[in-house]
């Protein structure tokens, strides 16, 4: 498995597409009401992926530039989103360096994507394609770890097998590293609860669709499994279990 930010997903698309977490519909509603989000609004998608945050977005009726630099995931988004026609604009870029023109966009949203920046360069480039008065908004589901047996069980698990889970989980992302990004900005945080329900077979599309997971070449994959399997046969009710998430929305101005 590469190591690398922009490629170490380009083995998991498919169950990145099947099995991630949406967003809850409050996250448009608190952008229209605090930052004047409306179907108008031009908005960089940066770290898109296979474009969840991005059709939140197109829904709501705008044009958006979707920003990812890894192409399996590009293309997926490119493919799921074609319906959308001209308003989705798939660009090859990053957070660093988007190739966007100055002034471009009312909002810079990343969605589940942050940790993965440098943030100084990032925050520069942000900046620049930012209108004035423009909005940086960062999205995360932030899953909880101990709020059930099943979900204490399963960050044992993560924590057991997983190759660099505690280097690159993003609630390692605090509000300090937050408020340095925004500095000398205010910024603003709202949550929401979210949740995903799984049969054995999504369980296991969700843990895959995880960077940090073992692949099928690695020594832990299969001892793995069997303790996946485990987990599930002691929690589940009626064939499923529930993976609770926080949505938390940070937002402010670009200073």
């Amino acid at each position: 498995m590469s190591h690398a930010p922009t490629e170490r997903f380009s083995n998991r698309v498919e169950n990145y597409i099947r099995f991630r977490p949406g967003y809850p519909p409050q996250v448009v509603d608190l952008l229209r009401k605090e930052c004047g989000l409306n179907s108008d609004s031009i908005v960089a998608d940066v770290g898109s992926g296979t474009g969840i945050s991005s059709e939140m977005f197109l829904v709501n009726g705008n044009v958006v530039f979707a920003i990812e630099p890894n192409r399996e995931m590009r293309e997926a988004a490119e493919r799921l989103l074609a319906k959308y026609g001209e308003r989705f604009r798939s660009i090859t870029g990053t957070a660093e360096a988007t190739t966007l023109p100055e002034a471009t966009c009312d909002f810079v949203v990343s969605g589940q994507a942050f940790h993965w920046f440098d943030r100084p360069a990032a925050k520069k480039e942000f900046q620049r394609i930012l209108k004035p008065g423009g909005f940086i908004v960062l999205i995360w589901n932030e899953r909880n770890i101990d709020s059930t047996p099943f979900l204490r069980d399963y960050e044992k698990l993560l924590l057991t097998f997983g190759t660099d889970y505690e280097q690159v989980n993003h609630a390692r992302i605090d509000e300090t590293l937050i408020a340095e990004f925004f500095n000398p900005a205010p910024f603003q945080l709202r949550g929401f609860p979210n949740s995903q329900v799984f049969d054995f077979d999504g369980l296991k599309g969700r843990l895959l669709s995880s960077s940090y997971a073992p692949d099928e070449q690695h020594p832990r994959h299969q001892p793995m499994l069997v303790e996946l399997e485990r987990i599930f046969r002691e929690h589940a009710r009626n064939g499923q279990v529930i993976f609770d998430y926080d949505t938390k929305v940070y937002f402010g101005s670009v200073g």
